[in-house]
């Protein structure tokens, strides 16, 4: 499993780093030598889109998502498990129902490509089915350890 969450974290820093360059190239370029590169454009709306979903899918962990523990925090201990259970059966629900067509309109979209890079739209959109599978199984996963009373405790937030 850590080699799972290395590897994430490597691919994450990767596709951000590929877009820090691409920005790097697209300011050269444009203010440096009064030449924009039109393929820096797109190319950084693909990562930044991929950077996104991917770390949204593999990279944040659950105790750094907006959470309203207002609520949370005020219920006993089974009605807390209760709302676990409920809030990951709806999260991992939707998304599971939601995998198959969005994967048809991903593949479909493999016919179209990008218009300057010819990146198949495909492999832009790819990152959004990969969230989804992550809510289905992070969802799998919460909801048994909320079945074993695990993950129950009081949120401990912090005022800004």
């Amino acid at each position: 499993m850590r080699f799972l969450h290395n590897a994430a974290q490597t691919v994450g820093g990767l596709i951000f780093f590929a877009l820090f360059l691409t920005f790097l190239v697209q300011i050269t370029a444009r203010f440096g030598f009064d030449r924009p590169l039109p393929w820096t454009d797109e190319l950084a709306v693909v990562l930044y889109l991929w950077v996104i979903l991917w770390a949204s899918a593999f990279m944040v962990p659950a105790r750094e998502h907006v959470v309203f523990d207002l609520v949370w925090n005020s219920v006993s201990k089974p009605v807390r498990r209760f709302m676990k259970i409920v809030g990951n059966l709806m999260i991992g629900g939707l998304a599971l129902v939601a995998i198959p067509a969005s994967w048809d309109y991903v593949h479909f979209m493999n016919r179209e490509k990008t218009p300057v890079l010819d990146i198949p739209f495909m492999w832009v959109f790819l990152p959004f089915v990969l969230l989804l599978i992550s809510l289905v199984v992070r969802s799998v996963w919460n909801i048994w350890c909320a079945l074993k009373g695990e993950g129950l405790e009081i949120q401990e937030g912090v005022l800004l």
